[in-house]
């Protein structure tokens, strides 16, 4: 039985509300890990049959391109793309008031298509219309790359405007209301103003309070204060007027002179979570008076399995599409098979990069990384004592490395740690070939992680509320090497699933996690690969049957459906 078949009752429908959302490398609607996952989310809940529609932004410019010199130096330019080409322009208009004067949006219409009958519905909202003023028109045009004054709009456009579309549309039986980050918290006004209208009742009405909050649920990805949005009151008054800023002072939702919209978020949601168990446990230290739950992050399988492996659990696992648990059975392919299916994808990886000017050896140890490139990943980790780096390569096995990852444009702290790379990569060339791959997307990400030998995580605790790319190589077969943080802690089995860097329960100590991920490098993973392949591919046959059939995005929806969209019913 498939698990879409076994949803009884008839699940809600969910307005699904994100400031970014992966989907294709082509719509550049997304910056990193949090629009990938939404994309993810979205998939599976396509795949098992749950009723969502998502609301987004639509960025003419995208984020940004990377562009990288040969030092290193990362400078960024706009995307261009035509939406008109991947979706499908709505007449439909509605407008919100930003600053006093109507602003007007008008949806673009994108269909996911999954395993059930149920198709997922993405409207990308969209102000370049000629209603609308000159500045008014840029507000859908760059994702994250603007002032507070810019951001906040945007977050007006997503919250109260992605309420009045939805209504517009047609969409008046949602019942949860879910949202990803605390970019899109607006929409509880939204809903609290036409509570009001209904009730007859002030906004600040504790029975309006109290019906807003049964429909609302959140999600929080942040695992640490400086990560969540914060405008001064006096910008908040300027965007939304006085009306609905009076209510949120009136509702003890500011801080002093400060709207946090995580706060917002949990002040009007029924249901909270962080994205890994230790993520939940960060969290209650951070928000204390809240109740807070985990449900950790999954990948989409079927997106993030290599053809070859596809092919391979086709013929060994066939039910694995419909129910991803089914994988748990993967520990009985043979292993000769693994080795097979893993050589075909790594040649992939390689001739996907020929094609790009890089030539890598296919019979080397080969290290992925790719990271957003920002100070707590710390990619800069492994190169922290180069000469014993050397060593490990000339004494124990021979070593390639991949890097790939973008930096914010005003993150010149991420920019210096990607030139920081290039200048180990121009250090260690003559015994070890490091190459950086430009503007990473989602189309070499599915060759990066699925072609590697071994996936490198070197997050700084506690900084990483779940992470997921190592749980995309999971499924591919490759094990990883990583700081015990985020779905780590929960994924990681000794010598089974990968290796850790550091002790798990350990806090942040930089010198023994160095220490450790060069014990690790020469002393177990490299001698085993080149010695004991046997050994290396039966880790590989058992990060997919325990890490791959679990940390997927099929496991992560229904936790959603059961903990947080069916208690809406």
């Amino acid at each position: 039985m498939r698990i879409v078949d076994k949803i009884q009752p008839k699940p809600p429908t969910v307005a699904y509300f994100t400031m970014e959302v992966g989907l294709d490398d082509d719509i550049p609607c997304y910056a990193g890990g949090l629009g990938v996952l939404a994309g993810d989310s979205l998939r599976a809940a396509a795949d098992i049959g749950i009723p969502i529609v998502c609301i987004t932004l639509l960025y003419h410019k995208g984020s940004f391109r990377q562009h990288l010199d040969a030092s290193g130096n990362q400078t960024e330019s706009n995307v261009e793309w035509n939406p008109s080409e991947h979706m499908k322009a709505i007449e439909t208009r509605v407008s919100i008031n930003i600053e006093g004067r109507q602003v007007w949006i008008r949806p673009w219409r994108y269909d996911i298509n999954g395993l059930s009958s149920t198709n997922v519905v993405v409207y990308f909202l969209d102000t370049d219309l000629p209603e609308n003023g000159a500045w008014d028109r840029t507000l859908t045009d760059h994702l994250y790359t603007g002032d507070d004054h810019y951001r906040i709009c945007q977050e007006a456009l997503l919250g109260l405007g992605g309420i009045a579309m939805l209504r517009a549309l047609g969409y008046e039986d949602v019942t949860t209301y879910h949202m990803n980050e605390g970019h899109s918290s607006f929409l509880t006004l939204g809903l609290l103003v036409e509570q009001a209208e209904r009730s007859n009742l002030p906004l600040s009405d504790n029975q309006n309070i109290d019906r807003v909050r049964e429909q609302c649920v959140f999600t929080t990805h942040t695992p640490v204060p400086a990560g969540m949005d914060k405008f001064p009151m006096s910008l908040v008054r300027q965007v939304l007027g006085n009306h609905l800023t009076d209510t949120l002072i009136e509702i003890n939702c500011t801080l002093g002179d400060t709207l946090n919209m995580i706060m917002l978020a949990l002040f009007f949601s029924r249901y909270i979570n962080g994205v890994s168990m230790e993520h939940e446990e960060i969290s209650h230290g951070m928000f204390p008076t809240y109740p807070i739950n985990s449900i950790t992050n999954g990948v989409h399988a079927s997106t993030w399995t290599s053809e070859p492996f596809q092919n391979l659990f086709n013929r060994y696992v066939p039910e694995w599409r419909e129910d991803n648990m089914y994988l748990r059975y993967a520990i009985r392919i043979p292993l000769m098979e693994i080795r097979k299916a893993h050589t075909e994808a790594k040649i992939n990886l390689l001739n996907n990069l020929q094609q790009k000017g890089i030539k890598l050896d296919p019979s080397l140890m080969t290290i992925g990384f790719a990271r957003r490139a920002t100070f707590y990943k710390r990619a800069n980790l492994l190169f922290s004592d180069p000469d014993r780096l050397k060593k490990i390569a000339r004494e124990v096995g021979p070593v390639q490395i991949i890097y790939a990852g973008n930096a914010h444009p005003n993150d010149e702290g991420g920019k210096e740690i990607i030139r920081q790379v290039f200048r180990a990569a121009e250090a260690l060339k003559e015994s070890i070939k490091v190459v950086y791959l430009e503007n990473y997307g989602l189309a070499m990400a599915k060759f990066l992680c699925s072609g590697v030998d071994l996936w490198l995580n070197t997050p700084q605790k506690p900084f990483e509320a779940s992470g997921t790319s190592g749980m995309k190589a999971a499924l591919n077969g490759i094990p990883s090497l990583s700081i015990v943080d985020g779905w780590w802690a929960e994924g990681h089995l000794e010598g089974v699933t990968g290796w850790s860097i550091g002790e798990p329960g350990i806090e942040n100590n930089p010198v023994m996690e160095i220490n450790s991920l060069y014990d690790k490098l020469q002393n177990v993973i490299v001698p085993m690969f080149y010695h004991k392949p046997q050994v290396f591919e039966s880790v590989m046959r058992s990060t997919i049957a325990i890490n791959g059939s679990y940390y997927n995005a099929q496991r992560m929806m229904m936790q959603y459906l059961e903990h947080a969209y069916m208690s809406a019913l």
